[in-house]
């Protein structure tokens, strides 16, 4: 692999120098990066085109060092999927089992999803992640009852709950529009919003591969509502299927052109696709070349996000090391084996749990400073 560790804060240090790039295109873009301008999408289309790994990982690094220095972020955090079940029928999804065969899933009663809070009592986990299937029967106010429950039982912790996805219909079904439900589950104890259900955003790709969730605009428009109403979101997408350079591009874009409007995304996690027992078994995944590419030109476009993240249990630990060079500046957090999403598809990661010693020591390995944060990124405590 091309020499990837590029951890210099000044671009007259590349490897090559900027003044020996052959590419006048791609010399252009470097001088951009080092000016703090925008690049545009043809400049981001040239960075996956015709970039090296090396070249676009030290832009990216540039990037993450001026604004973060060595620090990377992580919080201590636990998962809840309320169930697998499912509406709908995306190709690429290995998790969910639709309505249909629901005997097959499993469907956890709001008793059990509260439990599973409580045996965290006395652990100074700060964030609990509430994502899962789309359930005709865990409607709105099924969903209010349990944050009611969650903050009844643990005022300071953190909820973030529920992609675009799980919104769209849950605000379809009960008659409301998105600043109606988003008000009435705020009222229950709503904190924030994960970035799921994104996927790709263009109608052609998405068409193939998730055609009856949200569309692009409807997504979007949960966000922004949600921006507006005070809530921080995070964005994804989903990466390295049948989509092309320039699907990833418009995707980054509409993002982008929306971040210039609101100001409310936190962070960017890159999915990388997984083909294990899927309907997309056929497509070949991705290579770790291109994952870090992928890392690297969205943090070099994306100029407006905060953070970078990489979910590590799904580029698996090692993975997720390397991608602090390429841009990345966050790791998420300890999950605690509570995850299942990417363990189904075929990650590297099947029991996804790590202390925080543990990641902890993960991020010094690579000679970062370790800084845990709240899920709005306050810092809690720096491990250096």
């Amino acid at each position: 692999m091309e020499n990837a560790t590029i951890q210099n804060t000044s671009l007259s240090l590349l490897v090559p120098p900027l003044s020996e790039l052959p590419d006048p295109e791609l010399k252009q873009i470097a001088e951009k990066v080092q000016c703090g301008e925008r690049i545009t999408d043809e400049d981001g289309l040239l960075l996956f085109e015709k970039g090296s790994v090396s070249f676009v990982g030290a832009l990216a690094n540039f990037i993450k060092e001026q604004r973060h220095g060595k620090k990377v972020f992580f919080n201590r955090n636990f998962h809840i999927e309320p169930t697998n079940v499912c509406v709908f029928s995306c190709s690429f999804c290995s998790y969910s089992r639709l309505y249909a065969r629901r005997e097959e899933g499993w469907e956890l009663t709001r008793e059990q999803m509260l439990n599973k809070v409580k045996e965290y009592d006395g652990i100074p986990v700060t964030e609990v992640h509430i994502v899962g299937g789309v359930h005709p029967k865990m409607d709105i106010h099924f969903f209010a009852d349990l944050l009611s429950a969650i903050k009844q039982h643990r005022p300071d912790l953190h909820i973030k709950a529920f992609t675009a996805v799980e919104y769209d219909y849950m605000f379809r079904k009960a008659k409301m529009s998105a600043e109606e439900g988003l008000k009435f589950l705020m009222d229950a104890g709503l904190d924030s919003i994960p970035g799921g259900g994104a996927e790709i955003f263009h109608p052609e790709i998405r068409e193939k591969i998730c055609a009856d969730k949200v569309d692009a605009e409807g997504w979007l428009h949960i966000h922004e509502t949600a921006h507006r109403l005070g809530l921080h979101s995070n964005a994804t997408i989903l990466y390295g299927h049948i989509e092309k350079y320039e699907h990833r591009i418009d995707h980054m874009r509409r993002l982008r052109e929306l971040q210039d409007k609101t100001g409310g995304f936190q962070t960017f996690i890159p999915l990388k696709f997984r083909n294990k027992d899927n309907d997309m078994s056929h497509v070949p995944e991705s290579s770790i070349v291109e994952d870090m590419k992928m890392y690297a030109v969205a943090r070099i476009y994306l100029d407006n996000f905060p953070h970078l993240k990489a979910y590590w249990p799904m580029l698996g630990r090692h993975n997720a090391q390397l991608a602090l060079s390429f841009g990345v500046d966050d790791l998420d957090g300890t999950i605690d084996d509570s995850t299942k999403i990417y363990s189904m598809a075929g990650a590297e990661e099947q029991n996804p749990s790590l202390t925080t010693e543990q990641l902890v020591a993960l991020i010094k390995q690579v000679k970062r400073i370790p800084v845990e944060r709240d899920t709005l990124y306050r810092v809690i405590k720096v491990y250096d």
